[in-house]
């Protein structure tokens, strides 16, 4: 019963969350997401940010010298970003469908996508933790193009039943992370389409790639089954462009293909990673367009490679 209540108790915090962030407008926001970045490099200590993280994450993707005022700009961009892309999400429903969807987004390579979707062979929709990945999926679904989304069981079966419904209004399948493998085979079998995160660490058993110079642990998964099912694979992003308070009635979006990926012009022992480096490269190569507005905090380079591993433990035997 304590239980239930519990649950009654936050999904009801939530839904009136979630009507104050659905009556603020574009510029409210913009000042609430400066206010919030002020206090996350300002006020509070970059140990309860993981501030620091992030600041070394920048570093060690644009390099050690990159000056402290541009680390600076990209992390206080981040957070004011964070905000925004919550506040999108909230008013996502209420502020963009299909008859104004041309007001809202502005495509790019738009011809590239739909040739991939068109074609009769599963599509895998790739991106990261970057841009305002909700309007980019919301985008597929108005324009006929749904797809299996992978996403966790939340606690709260009320929150959770919510979340899966919000998926399903743009006709888009949940599937959960932990269960949710046959599902999505299904969907792959019968030439559907995936959303998929190419962003996450893939501890050590993954394969290791260059990501903004870095070896990065990835999941071999993505390449596996675009291998085996035939399926290509489109590395898409959604940024957020500058805003345009005088005409624009809300944010502005460009939804575009970074790169189309055949797997079957792909051969040999080194496909699998060959594939990876790809579509990891093709993320780079977007992230680096508005790098504000990618999730720095976001612990990309989590796992070291075994050489380094290795050669970390040997230097300390040494000075042993």
């Amino acid at each position: 019963m304590a239980t239930r209540i519990r649950h009654l108790a936050e999904y009801a915090m939530f839904r009136a969350l979630l009507g104050v962030l659905q009556m603020l407008s574009v510029r409210q926001t913009v000042r609430i997401a400066r206010a919030f970045s002020w206090i996350m490099t300002r006020l509070l200590p970059a140990r309860m940010t993981r501030g620091a993280v992030a600041a070394e994450n920048i570093r060690r993707a644009f390099g050690a010298d990159l000056p402290d005022a541009e680390v600076d700009r990209i992390l206080r961009g981040m957070w004011e970003h964070l905000v925004r892309l919550v506040v999108e999400w909230a008013q996502l429903p209420r502020k963009m469908c299909l008859a104004n969807c041309r007001e809202v987004v502005v495509f790019r390579q738009r011809r590239q996508v739909l040739e991939a979707l068109c074609s009769g062979r599963p599509v895998f929709v790739l991106g990261g933790h970057f841009g305002n990945w909700e309007v980019s999926m919301a985008t597929f679904g108005m324009f006929g193009f749904p797809m299996g989304v992978v996403a966790r069981e939340m606690d709260n079966p009320l929150l959770h039943r919510w979340f899966v419904e919000s998926r399903q209004r743009y006709g888009h399948q949940l599937l959960l992370k932990d269960g949710g493998w046959s599902e999505m085979l299904e969907i792959v079998s019968a030439g559907g389409n995936l959303g998929l995160l190419c962003d996450q660490d893939a501890g050590r058993r993954g394969v290791f790639v260059d990501f903004f110079g870095t070896p990065a642990s990835t999941y071999k998964s993505i390449a596996l089954m675009a291998i085996e099912y035939r399926a290509l694979i489109v590395v898409g992003y959604g940024l957020r462009l500058p805003d345009d308070f005088e005409s624009a009635r809300w944010a502005r979006f460009e939804i575009g293909c970074e790169e189309v990926i055949d797997p079957c012009t792909f051969a040999g022992a080194d496909a699998v990673r060959e594939i990876t480096q790809r579509f990891s490269s093709a993320l780079e190569r977007a992230i680096r367009r508005a790098p504000e507005q990618y999730f720095w905090v976001h612990r990309r380079w989590k796992t070291d490679p075994v050489t380094r591993r290795k050669a970390v433990k040997e230097a300390e035997r040494r000075a042993a």
